[in-house]
């Protein structure tokens, strides 16, 4: 990976590319491209950008304002690991192209105006996030969806409702649930998620682990190593970019939907954080009330739990994603906070007692979020949660699904759909807006493209299982 504009045009020549390719991100988290001869590239783009359509991008621009501005970041530039023609991509921000301010819509600004309000606030340097983003891989998918029929279908060698397939069959296959760590031949998929692993390093990813989750039908998770808020954000780009390209290679398809397999676990984005003050983790305290938490972590932690609702309106922002935060599938969907328990949206992980590895962990976010926005999201609630001394409240060291019902009622849950967490965003979010991290008009946007593109787009169309319900009425 380059670092100054003259690292990047170097990286360019001495990896004989052809090609140079800009890539940035829209508002809902999908990334875009285009590319440029490499003996086109000079100082003049990193200076002053490239230009291309706002108003083709969602949740950009209208169509009379549509001019826009790519600033490449050249710390970014890597040899990309997926074209046949070699290729170095750079991730690049979006300005105005009168001003060169940046835009207030673009995600990765979000996330790094995030980090410069953690660095102006005092209550720390640097913010380090550590995603798990799991997805299935599947070997076929079908869906389509008119006004007299609507359907889904798709396929896995590993699902187990294959097992009575005819012709040819050798077993081995993950059951619902049965999929957690399962060595081959059980596991069909090893070799292909270590292409994904050794392309994600190749790309300067630092890749911990890949394994076989718990789902049948392919389930997968890669865990990425901690770092910093932009860059992480970056990495998780990346990650679901070279998945989904090895994956077609191969004639399978990976997807990062938070619930495609009906009465199986869903892929969640567990989301590790702590906040550092140059080699000292500001979570840490041996000598803590709590599992080894210091003062300003149990804060942080009651920001999450307080500003919940409005954060998974970024973090778990689809209305498939309360499909997945349902009790009995490790998908925790109650407010509260515990060491060890998974069935907590807030973990503190135990595996080890060094200040390096202490930090917490958020369950419910979901890998369909746009990562910049989601991990700036969370940041902001702890920040708030530290500033307002915020009490997070006893831990609940019990299974939440198995408490007795007056324990249990105690314990609220979290939002159910995609509308409640946008209403609760419309009501909750002076605390995004510090620093300017979070726009007004950012939030706007947001709550009406989810409204009218999503969650409009589903109640008004009839559902497959309403048929099974409703049909003989």
């Amino acid at each position: 990976m380059a670092g100054s504009v003259g690292d990047a045009l170097k990286l360019v020549k001495d990896s004989n590319a052809v090609a140079v390719d800009f890539k940035f991100v829209d508002l809902p988290g999908l990334w875009h491209h285009f590319s440029i001869p490499a003996e086109r590239l000079s100082e003049d783009e990193f200076d002053n950008g490239l230009g291309f359509d706002g108003s083709s991008i969602r949740g950009f621009q209208r169509i009379e304002e549509s001019d826009m501005l790519l600033i490449p970041d050249p710390s970014t530039a890597v040899i990309d690991p997926i074209p046949e023609a070699p290729t170095v991509s750079v991730i690049c921000n979006v300005a105005d192209p009168i001003t060169q301010a940046p835009y207030s819509r673009d995600p990765r600004y979000v996330a790094q105006k995030a980090e410069a309000y953690l660095q102006s606030s005092g209550m720390g340097q640097t913010s380090y996030f550590g995603p798990e983003a799991e997805c299935f891989i599947f070997d076929s998918v079908r869906f389509d969806y008119g006004p007299n029929f609507g359907f889904h279908e798709i396929d896995s060698e590993e699902g187990i409702w294959n097992s009575g397939q005819e012709g040819p069959n050798l077993g081995y296959r993950p059951r619902f649930k049965g999929g957690y760590f399962p060595v081959p031949p059980m596991d069909r998929l090893q070799d292909l998620r270590t292409e994904i692993m050794r392309k994600m390093i190749a790309t300067g990813i630092d890749v911990e682990l890949q394994h076989h989750e718990a789902g049948t039908a392919g389930q997968a998770e890669f865990d990425l190593r901690f770092d910093s808020l932009t860059t992480i954000a970056d990495k998780v780009l990346w990650y679901k970019y070279i998945a989904k390209n090895v994956a077609v290679a191969h004639g399978k398809t990976v997807t990062f939907m938070p619930k495609p397999v009906f009465g199986d676990n869903g892929s969640g984005m567990h989301t590790h954080v702590s906040i550092w003050e140059g080699d000292r983790n500001l979570f840490y305290d041996p000598s803590g009330a709590y599992a080894g938490l210091s003062q300003q972590a149990l804060w942080f932690i009651g920001g999450i739990l307080k500003h919940a609702a409005a954060v998974l309106a970024f973090a778990a922002p689809t209305t498939n994603s309360y499909k997945r935060l349902v009790p009995g599938y490790e998908a925790p969907n109650r407010i509260a906070y515990s060491q060890r328990n998974r069935s907590a949206c807030i973990r503190i992980p135990l595996y080890s007692s060094s200040e390096r590895a202490k930090r917490i962990e958020f369950r419910s976010p979901d890998p369909s979020a746009n990562p910049y926005l989601a991990f700036s999201a969370i940041l902001m609630a702890g920040l708030d949660g530290i500033q307002t001394r915020t009490d997070p409240g006893e831990p609940v060291d019990k299974d939440i699904y198995d408490l007795p019902p007056e324990e249990e009622a105690k314990v609220p849950f979290l939002p159910g759909s995609l509308e409640e967490v946008l209403m609760a965003l419309e009501e909750d979010h002076d605390f995004l807006l510090r620093g300017d991290v979070f726009t007004p008009d950012l939030i706007d946007m947001w709550i009406r493209w989810k409204r009218a593109n999503e969650c409009d787009a589903i109640h008004i169309r009839p559902h497959p299982y309403e048929f099974y319900l409703y049909f003989d009425i």
